[in-house]
């Protein structure tokens, strides 16, 4: 089969499972809805961008704080379907947004962790192995460890934290104007290591704080709002849209990095703009639901072995795969009696997931 054919085959099925999980998930929870009226309400939420305006918030730290530009979009509603006053706000207001997180964030370290697998040549390889979640979790206890003003507060402190760590990682393993890949996943463990010492240093001075700082670190998505989604999502697909562009340049290097080269591939670019790219993608999930194991390691793997190595199909699939799956994660993490962190939750079954894996499948090379 046509591989445009395959991908939009493949895709259009993961959409209508993450379609299904979604509306199952938003069903969910200590007040029992209907799929029926969880469906309405749903649609009742489908909004269409018309405006923009901006607000000016301040930032700052220890005493000091300047303004900030912070945008805010408007939205049309073109649908108000009947639907219970209760279970209108339930759904759109409490669920669904974190649905909606869960499923951008999902979509995000899946697409992310394709690459990487791609990139490293290694399907052991996940977003965060240059650095990028340690360096999102010193900017979060940062945040919450010491006084500090910032717009979205917690989520830009560890945004800017996994890039200056990605980039860093980045520049030390770079010389001569060439990175190369042992060198860069050398440095990623080095600063990961580095920075989880910086952490367990802050933690110890978090003092009443050290609960919040623990819980962000385990990855969780509770009180997710649409102010998160709006500045998460468009940043996740322009993201997805420039690695998809350079999905055929991906599947040359897993030639080898000589063999892309003579067959025309600006290695070195290339390089630059994946991790880059990917490095970013990662940031802002990790920002935003904090640290989120296996989701990008797990659902790309599994995903290689259902459609092939060409990541024209599976970096698509990959990232519809991780939305259901995270989505899934955190219905599970908030339906017990007590909700736990949904890191939790994807860590006890990626991780005997990936035992089985390991043990059964030829998971060395791609």
């Amino acid at each position: 089969m046509h591989t445009g054919v395959r991908t939009v085959w493949w895709s259009a099925g993961l959409s209508v499972l993450l379609v299904a999980v979604v509306l199952a998930s938003a069903t969910v929870g200590p007040v029992a809805i209907d799929a029926v009226t969880v469906a309405k309400a749903t649609l009742n939420a489908v909004a269409v961008p018309v405006g923009v305006s901006v607000s000016v918030e301040s930032a700052g730290a220890f005493g000091a704080s300047v303004p900030v530009p912070v945008p805010d979009l408007s939205y049309y509603y073109p649908l108000s379907l009947s639907v219970p006053t209760t279970a209108e706000i339930i759904v759109r207001q409490v669920r669904l947004p974190r649905i909606a997180l869960a499923a951008v964030v999902g979509f995000s370290l899946s697409s992310a962790g394709a690459v990487m697998q791609g990139f490293f040549r290694n399907p052991m390889a996940d977003p965060s192995i240059i650095g990028v979640s340690s360096g999102a979790a010193v900017g979060a206890v940062a945040t919450i460890a010491f006084p500090l003003a910032i717009p979205f507060g917690l989520q830009t402190a560890a945004f800017v934290g996994a890039l200056v760590a990605a980039f860093g990682v980045y520049a030390i393993a770079s010389e001569g104007g060439r990175t190369p890949v042992a060198t860069l996943l050398l440095a990623g463990v080095a600063v990961q290591t580095l920075l989880g010492a910086a952490v367990s240093y802050m933690l110890l001075q978090a003092g009443g704080s050290l609960r919040e700082a623990v819980y962000w670190l385990m990855g969780q998505l509770s009180g997710s709002s649409w102010a998160e989604v709006e500045v998460t999502l468009p940043l996740a697909l322009l993201a997805f849209a420039v690695l998809y562009a350079y999905a055929r340049d991906l599947n040359v290097l897993l030639l080898g990095e000589a063999d892309a080269h003579t067959l025309g591939i600006e290695v070195e670019r290339t390089k630059r703009i994946l991790l880059a790219v990917s490095s970013v993608i990662t940031a802002a999930a990790v920002s935003v639901a904090g640290v989120i194991g296996f989701v990008g390691l797990i659902v790309p793997h599994v995903m290689r072995l259902l459609v092939g190595p060409d990541h024209r199909i599976l970096l698509p699939t990959s990232a519809l795969a991780g939305a259901a799956f995270l989505v899934a994660a955190d219905t599970f993490a908030r339906a017990g009696p007590a909700e736990v962190p949904v890191g939790i939750v994807t860590a006890a079954l990626g991780a005997p997931f990936f035992l089985y894996l390991l043990r059964n499948r030829e998971v060395h090379a791609l």
